[in-house]
C-alpha cells in the first residue's frame, strides 16, 4: 500500500471512530494541519508525524470513561494504534516511532518527546490550547462542566493542593470549581516554556497575548468597567 493511501485510510478510521468530546476529530485535524506547517523545511519522517498526529488522541474515550484518574489517553492511544498500524503494513521500527510520538504528546506526563517528529506533535497539540481556538475550547469545556466563566484564586498553590489529584500528574477533582482565569495561571501561560521548536514558540507568543488580552477584557466587563 502506498504511503499516501495508508495515511488517507487512517484518517478515515479516525473520522469514523473518534467519539471523545474532549479530543474530537476537529481538534485532531487542527493539530494535523498545524504539524504540517511546523514541519515545513524540516528533515523528518513525514509519514510518522502525520500518522502519529492522526492517532494521538484515539484513546481519549478510555480516559474519559475512567473516573479514577488512572488512565492516560496517550498510553491508551499508543496501545490502540499498534494493531491498526500492523494491519496497514507498517514495519516494527516505524510503529515504535509512531507510538513514541503519541505517548510523549501529553502535557501532564513525564514522557518527554525525544525525536523531532515527537516534538512537532507536542508543540502543535499545545498550540491548540492557545489563541482564539484556545478561548473557544476552554469556554466550551466551562459550559459542559458547569464551571465558572470568571473566577480567580488568591493562592494558586492552595487551589492545586485542594482541587487536583496527583494521579496522572494532576486531574481536576471538582470541575465546577475551575475557570479560564485559573487555567491560564496554572497551565496556559507556562506552555511556551515547554515548547520545543522556534516556530511553535513564535506562534505561542502571539496566541498567548490574544488569550491574555481576552481575559483582561472579560474581567473589565465582569466588573462593570465597560
Amino acid at each position: 500500500m502506498k504511503e499516501r493511501d495508508r495515511i488517507e485510510k487512517i484518517k478515515k478510521y479516525v473520522r469514523d471512530t473518534m467519539v471523545c468530546p474532549g479530543h474530537n476529530i476537529e481538534h485532531v485535524l487542527r493539530v494535523y494541519n498545524l504539524c504540517l506547517t511546523l514541519a515545513k523545511g524540516e528533515k523528518i519522517d513525514h509519514e510518522v508525524l502525520e500518522v502519529a498526529t492522526l492517532l494521538h488522541d484515539i484513546g481519549g474515550a478510555r480516559e474519559m470513561a475512567d473516573s479514577t484518574g488512572k488512565t492516560d489517553h496517550a498510553i491508551e492511544s499508543a496501545k490502540i494504534a499498534e494493531p491498526l498500524l500492523k494491519k496497514f503494513g507498517f514495519m516494527e521500527d516505524k510503529i515504535i516511532h509512531i507510538q513514541d510520538c503519541i505517548i510523549s504528546h501529553r502535557y501532564k506526563t513525564d514522557n518527554k518527546p525525544k525525536t523531532l517528529e515527537a516534538k512537532l506533535l507536542f508543540d502543535a497539540d499545545k498550540l491548540d490550547a492557545l489563541g482564539a481556538i484556545g478561548v473557544a475550547r476552554l469556554f466550551a469545556w466551562i459550559g459542559k462542566n458547569n464551571a465558572h466563566i470568571y473566577k480567580k484564586v488568591d493562592d494558586v498553590d492552595a487551589y492545586l493542593q485542594d482541587n487536583f489529584s496527583k494521579k496522572i500528574n494532576g486531574r481536576i477533582k471538582d470541575k465546577t470549581k475551575h475557570s479560564p482565569q485559573i487555567e491560564y495561571e496554572i497551565k496556559l501561560k507556562h506552555i511556551i516554556k515547554r515548547l520545543n521548536t522556534i516556530k511553535a514558540k513564535k506562534i505561542a507568543k502571539a496566541r498567548l497575548k490574544f488569550f491574555k488580552d481576552f481575559l483582561g477584557e472579560l474581567e473589565k466587563e465582569v466588573m462593570g468597567k465597560l
